[in-house]
């Protein structure tokens, strides 16, 4: 199905300032860039897909180079995650039906869990929220806003991310569970990276 209408959007332009000194999105996972193995997995579901980076001669755009992505500058960053949001949302192209704001630290959402709120919103006779969950339904990331919800988003202020647009429509959130704990596994503190990257390597037999 033709995903031309619905945009996901990567914000990327915080300080990592829990990462003492280290760029969490530019930590290599698999031989990649965070951010940059993050931007791939939402090119391959064929969205538009946009990502917010401090400026556009940081190193996260070069860890974006080549990739068919929408690369939007915040030069308020420093007023946290709403900054991006608001941003980010003023730049989507025209016709988009909603938007997936996908955190860039969250290296356990796959494409296939993307694709899953997709369909949740397309199978719904009106618009609805779709947000992921863990298996034991602990609201998480990543979260999709219909286009209604645009207003309100741009509004947004402070570091709280979309929350408050969230609680404003409860009423009509369609929450979707992904496996294990995908959805709320983020790395912002070397510690959080140390113990991830410790799941990550096999098991000798």
């Amino acid at each position: 199905m033709p995903m031309h209408d619905i945009a996901i959007l990567i914000p990327a332009a915080g300080s990592s300032s829990r990462m003492k000194g280290r760029d969490k999105l530019t930590e290599e996972v698999e031989g990649l860039p965070l951010l940059r193995r993050q931007a791939k997995r939402a090119i391959f579901t064929g969205a538009h897909v946009s990502v917010t980076i401090p400026c556009h001669d940081h190193p996260r755009a070069a860890a974006l180079a080549g990739l068919p992505v929408q690369l939007v500058a915040v030069p308020d960053s420093e007023l946290g995650m709403s900054a991006s949001i608001r941003r980010g949302i003023s730049f989507l192209p025209h016709g988009i039906r909603a938007v997936m704001i996908l955190p860039a630290d969250m290296p356990d959402v796959e494409t296939a869990d993307i694709l899953r709120l997709v369909e949740g919103f397309r199978a719904t006779p009106f618009p609805m929220l779709q947000q992921a969950t863990a298996a034991d339904g602990t609201p998480g990331h990543p979260v999709l806003f219909p286009a209604d919800c645009f207003p309100a988003l741009q509004q947004l202020t402070g570091d709280k991310g979309a929350r408050d647009v969230l609680r404003a429509n409860e009423h009509r959130v369609r929450r979707i569970a992904l496996p294990g704990q995908r959805a709320l596994t983020d790395l912002d503190t070397p510690e959080a990276w140390d113990m991830w990257r410790a799941r990550q390597t096999p098991i000798p037999a």
